[in-house]
């Protein structure tokens, strides 16, 4: 018999590729998580390891094993809270993962709501960034996330499912009396000569800004980085910067304005679950919270 536990270590290793860090993700020490892995060896009579110098990554069988595990696993979680739940409302631990924008304006009114209406549901926010929450919901860390299918290094698959839930719009952001702070569509190059506020380096806003601007043929001279929205407002609030965001970031409790771009930029937002058995009943209601957003467009409407 195979052991669920030692299943779930294998799959992590595959997801995070190295024993170190499966050992961080569970509160182990490597030699833990090493020795389970052996166990698991012993249980299967498969060799599903094999060493590289310091390191150990799988074999043939242990790659078929860990990527078969999560269905398993996943079909275990359901048949479990399928009988926990039987004849019952919605309760149990959904772990919600959402990108930093999508937190106060679509994550906090679907908890709010879905709070009043099941009193047994228990729901956890993580902030997490596209590049880090696809991964996390493969691991098990989250059960439902919300990401950007238009993040270019999101790796998609046949093991996960998609639920579209709006579309965004990327828009300048200056300051009350700046220039630019009337109407109509704006071309990015006219703002050529201006500081910019930017996010972090290699993140998903940073590399779209940065891409616009050459597009319009110039390199943005960059005064500040934040990896927080809302420092970023501030920033362009003070008239120190201007700086291009997600429509959902620009809070209306800061002084700024934004102005369309001509050549329109959007990025669709999307929830994602695991692929496999039907998701039990806690999940399901997550996700019909957060398509029930009649504030922003669904993906296709203007």
């Amino acid at each position: 018999m195979m052991n669920p536990w030692r299943l779930r270590l294998l799959s992590q290793l595959d997801t995070l590729g190295t024993v170190r860090a499966v050992a961080q993700a569970v509160n182990l020490s490597p030699s833990s998580v090493s020795q389970q892995l052996a166990v698991l060896e012993s249980e299967t009579r498969t060799q599903l390891l094999e060493r590289t110098g310091r390191r150990v990554r799988l074999t043939s069988a242990g790659l078929i094993l860990a990527r078969r595990a999560r269905s398993i696993l996943d079909q275990m979680d359901a048949v479990e809270a399928e009988l926990r739940g039987f004849g019952e409302e919605p309760a149990g631990l959904v772990r919600l993962g959402a990108f930093q924008s999508a937190i106060h304006t679509m994550a906090v009114p679907a908890v709010t709501r879905l709070a009043r209406t099941y009193p047994h549901l228990e729901v956890e926010l993580l902030e997490l960034e596209p590049h880090a929450s696809m991964p996390a919901l493969r691991v098990g860390d989250a059960d439902v996330i919300i990401t950007t299918t238009d993040f270019g290094e999101q790796q998609l698959g046949p093991d996960v499912d998609l639920v579209p839930l709006a579309t965004d719009p990327v828009v300048l952001v200056v300051p009350l009396g700046h220039p630019a702070a009337g109407r109509g569509p704006v071309d990015l190059a006219a703002y050529a000569d201006e500081p910019w506020a930017f996010d972090m380096p290699q993140s998903y806003m940073a590399n779209l800004a940065l891409r616009l601007c050459r597009q319009s043929r110039f390199e943005p001279r960059v005064v500040c980085r934040f990896s927080n929205y809302m420092l970023a407002l501030q920033h362009v609030e003070a008239g120190l910067s201007i700086t291009l965001l997600p429509g959902l970031a620009v809070d209306p409790r800061y002084r700024v304005v934004t102005r369309e771009l001509a050549t329109p930029v959007t990025r669709t937002i999307t929830a994602a679950v695991r692929r496999g058995s039907p998701p039990r009943a806690a999940v399901r209601v997550v996700l019909d919270a957060l398509r029930h957003h009649p504030e922003l467009p669904l993906p296709g409407e203007t």
